[in-house]
Formats: structure tokens, C-alpha cells, sequence
């Protein structure tokens, strides 16, 4: 089963920059969709970038214009790149490989520990 290792978050100032990588231990990773969420405190987990096998990438509207998601297959690794960082981009940041459901993706791997960003002055 794949397995998914964060890293890269930290406390940053509002408006400053952070890239978060995702470590996938997988045979597979170049077939599957991926995609990065967040569980800010007291909120539910919730999808922010995914990026399909052809590497097409989607955010959601908290996050566009902002954020950018990419992978590198060679390495089976998954990136998240944040600028304008605001307070709230709090959050612990999590991976996970994503199937499309009706028009939505949905998580199906196994949960990591994530990597948490803190936002604040």
C-alpha cells in the first residue's frame, strides 16, 4: 500500500513563501492522481490542489493564483508551492492519491502524518 511522507512546513510570515514536498512510496505513482489537503484547527480536512497522471491541475478558490501543484514522477515526489501566504493558510498539509468520484476527487490512500504551517508575525 502507498505510503506518504510530508515535509516542509514551518512558521512563515503573512506574505512570505514555503514549498511543501511529498515523498510517495509507490510502484504506481505515475498512474495515479494526486492531491494536497489541509485541516485548519477545529475544521474538517478539506482538498486544495490535485494534479492527474497527464498533470493537470486544479485549486481550489481559497488557494488559486497562489498555490501551485506539481509532481515529478522520476522521483515519485509531489510538491505544493505557496506564495502570499496568509494567516489563514494555517493548517497541517497532507497528500494523498485521489480517483475521481462523480466530478470530484476523493482521497483513497492512508493518511501520513502531514507537515503543519504556521502563518503569523
Amino acid at each position: 500500500q502507498e505510503q506518504f511522507a510530508e515535509s516542509g512546513g514551518g512558521l512563515v510570515q503573512p506574505g512570505g513563501s514555503l514549498t511543501l514536498s511529498c515523498a510517495v512510496t509507490s510502484d504506481v505513482f505515475a498512474y495515479y492522481a494526486m492531491a494536497w489537503f489541509r485541516q485548519a484547527p477545529e475544521k474538517e480536512r478539506e482538498l486544495i490542489a490535485s494534479i492527474s497522471s497527464a498533470e493537470t491541475t486544479d485549486y481550489g478558490d481559497s488557494v488559486k493564483g497562489r498555490f501551485t501543484i506539481s509532481r515529478d514522477n522520476a522521483k515519485n515526489m509531489l510538491y505544493l508551492q505557496m506564495s502570499n501566504i496568509q494567516p489563514e493558510d494555517t493548517a497541517v498539509y497532507y497528500c494523498n492519491e485521489v480517483a475521481l468520484s462523480g466530478s470530484d476527487y476523493v482521497p483513497f490512500g492512508s493518511w501520513g502524518q502531514g507537515t503543519r504551517v504556521t502563518v503569523s508575525s
